[in-house]
């Protein structure tokens, strides 16, 4: 099941990026990244703030990052997210510490789940692969500096 995912709220409930650190989208996406590439699962996640300029969205394999522009929140993308998919919004998971956002999702339809339990859920994915089923994630040169030049952009912008 693919999960929509508010980037800054679970990076709030995770233990090891904070929401001050310069480049804390970049590591919730690479740490999505890898998840995806482990479970097979694809991953939408909206983050506020869109960067100027930038690539939006970005897709690498099952992930797609939104930025959303000045004008919207990421709540707002995901719930019309949500209301495009109409009755397919059955098959996604939702994941959000915001609870209109959680409640929007399961009037529509979809799977929720708050960000700390889906921070559980990335704990645990290393260890519940096995040695047959876990793949290593290798970024070419291309896709290296797609990112590096998106988080120096937002890098910049948060100046």
């Amino acid at each position: 099941m693919p999960f929509i995912i508010d980037g800054h709220n679970l990076i709030g409930a995770l233990p090891d990026i904070q929401l001050s650190d310069p480049d804390d989208e970049e590591q919730l996406i690479l740490r999505l990244q890898s998840f995806s590439a482990r479970t097979g699962k694809s991953i939408t996640v909206y983050f506020d703030r869109g960067v100027p300029g930038g690539e939006n969205p970005i897709r690498k394999g099952k992930l797609t990052a939104h930025f959303v522009s000045q004008t919207r929140t990421a709540d707002d993308a995901i719930m019309a997210h949500v209301r495009r998919l109409a009755k397919r919004a059955a098959n996604w998971t939702v994941v959000s510490s915001d609870h209109a956002v959680l409640n929007f999702a399961a009037r529509h339809g979809a799977h929720v789940q708050t960000c700390p339990e889906f921070a559980a859920l990335l704990a645990l994915a290393p260890a519940e692969s096995s040695d047959e089923d876990s793949r290593d994630v290798n970024l070419t040169p291309e896709e290296i500096q797609s990112w590096e030049s998106l988080f120096a952009q937002d890098r910049a912008h948060k100046k």
